[in-house]
């Protein structure tokens, strides 16, 4: 038995929580350590500023829609009719110590969220990072993702300004938009009829606490996952599936806390040299006002956009209008971020890969992934252009009706457009990959043959760059599927098609074999 106190109340930890079993396993723990493993990293950072800045906010906020005569220190205002959230954030602003500085760093914070976020989902895609035995861990991204998004909806609408309650207007024609259970939804949000009195008190409910509590959780069940399948790592000489290279445990924790108070003196930096949201400027509530040039934040802008561009359609069925000028737009961006959160799954039934991968793909390996990608963000920046019209329209001295139109046509042209370059270019990609493997890197020196050609020297490259190079499988498409001598179903014929568009011809460069490197280099006298 230890002798020491300090000893004896380990041991007895120990026993009932196996905390030093623990330890010692989290020791053995290896990180990767390329660089854009680090987006993760900032959203992890960026939610944890957001937690202890929004910790401070909610000590001076107050969450209610009664009204106050306005007697702070923007003068200006002096003597308005605003309600007590707006009036809250206004002394927060102007009248408590730091108080505006702590407002801009929790909104950049969550710009910064979501951002990190968004761009760490995209190097999870183009690198195949969500294959199994990863399909949980990217679908606890994607609705942390939509979390982190809808945190933001509902926290820039707290401070009952002009601007946030021209975005409230929209959200609440797009609920009234959905057949049958649209006018439920919006009463039961807005507490009746729009604006309603308890708006303010239930999005702060579910700014506060639902949402963070959600978020916490998946986080959590994130890093678990992460910690339970090990990281992914790229290819290169040493690396297999079945091993991971990088730093231990105490070296990437030193690395992390340093890291993290650098994404937290940036936030803060950019929080006191760069305004954001200036309530004041655009004055309180009122619903007969529409605050002109309003633009939400940026990850909102898709669906902003998708609503502006779309014709002012509408039909009766039975007695009952159909508003598609704004039930269209709300289906679209709800399938559009469906068919991301699905995509690992479809890739998995398409190529029938039911084996654990841990080696991330490079993106110009997977050209058709790859270009799906790119449709995909090819369509969210259209609908962000799509929700800047009247901005452009104004700043460029054009119509906003040919922005309108642009975009309209872009929504279907860009995508298609996209993929095409996309694949093209991966494909051109693994041309140059080839060659580099079979005729060595261009080292830039001439060098003059006997009978007067002039060519360039070629330098054999490094075994670990012919590794990266051809270290990636390839899959061939699937052939028919047996049915037991019956006619394959529709499923069946369709996952063949899919797997033909995915590995078929055309879709990849067949990889040097080690014949053809070997008679190569033998000609070249390597």
């Amino acid at each position: 038995m230890p002798g020491g106190t300090g000893e004896r109340l380990a041991h007895w930890v120990d026993g009932r929580l196996g905390h030093r079993r623990w330890f010692h396993s989290a020791r053995r723990l290896v990180f990767p350590d390329h660089w854009s493993f680090m987006l993760g990293e900032i959203a992890l950072y960026s939610f944890v500023v957001l937690l202890l800045t929004g910790v401070y906010l909610s000590l001076y906020f107050h969450p209610s829609s009664d009204l106050v005569v306005y007697q702070g220190g923007y003068a200006p205002l002096r003597g308005v009719l605003v309600s007590e959230a707006y009036n809250s954030a206004l002394h927060l602003s102007f009248d408590v110590r730091g108080g505006l500085l702590v407002r801009q760093a929790h909104h950049w914070a969550a710009l910064i969220l979501v951002a990190a976020v968004f761009v760490h989902m995209l190097r999870v895609f183009f690198t195949g990072a969500f294959r199994k035995p990863r399909e949980l861990n990217w679908v606890a991204g994607f609705l942390l993702l939509v979390l982190a998004m809808f945190a933001g909806l509902t926290g820039y609408d707290l401070p009952d300004d002009l601007l946030s309650g021209t975005g409230l207007q929209v959200v609440n024609g797009t609920l009234l938009s959905i057949p049958v259970v649209g006018t439920y939804l919006s009463f039961f949000l807005f507490g009746g009829e729009f604006p309603g009195d308890d708006l303010i008190a239930r999005f702060n409910t579910i700014h506060i606490l639902v949402i963070p509590g959600l978020m916490v959780a998946l986080i959590v069940a994130h890093l678990i996952l992460a910690v339970r399948h090990r990281h992914t790592q790229y290819s290169g000489p040493g690396r297999t599936n079945s091993n991971l290279v990088g730093m231990p445990l105490r070296v990437y924790a030193i690395k992390a806390g340093a890291y993290f108070f650098l994404v937290s003196g940036v936030i803060f930096f950019v929080a006191a040299i760069a305004q954001i949201n200036p309530i004041w400027n655009y004055g309180p509530f009122r619903p007969d006002h529409v605050s002109a040039g309003s633009q939400p934040d940026w990850y909102m802008g898709v669906a902003d956009g998708f609503l502006r561009v779309m014709p002012g359609w509408e039909i009766d069925i039975w007695g009952h209008t159909l508003a598609l000028d704004n039930f269209l737009p709300l289906l679209v961006g709800v399938l559009l971020f469906l068919a991301m959160g699905a995509y690992p799954f479809l890739e998995a039934w398409v190529t029938g890969d039911d084996r654990d991968q841990h080696l991330l793909d490079r993106p110009r390996n997977r050209p058709v992934r790859t270009s799906l990608g790119v449709a995909w963000l090819s369509v969210y920046l259209m609908a962000l252009i799509g929700a800047a019209n009247d901005v452009i329209a104004t700043h460029l001295h054009v119509s906003v009706n040919a922005v309108t139109w642009a975009v309209r046509i872009g929504l279907f042209v860009a995508p298609l457009s996209a993929f095409v370059i996309a694949k093209r270019w991966a494909l051109g990609l693994q041309h140059r990959d080839r060659d580099m493997v079979l005729h060595g890197r261009e080292s830039g020196v001439i060098k003059r043959l006997g009978n007067g050609e002039y060519v360039e020297v070629h330098e054999p490259l490094s075994q670990a760059r012919l590794h990266a190079l051809t270290a990636h499988e390839q899959h061939g498409p699937l052939k028919a599927l047996e049915n037991d001598g019956r006619a394959p179903t529709f499923t069946q014929r369709l996952r063949v098609k899919l797997s033909r568009a995915f590995y078929g011809p055309g879709t990849q460069v067949p990889k040097p074999t080690v014949d053809e490197y070997k008679e190569v280099t033998r000609r070249h006298g390597v």
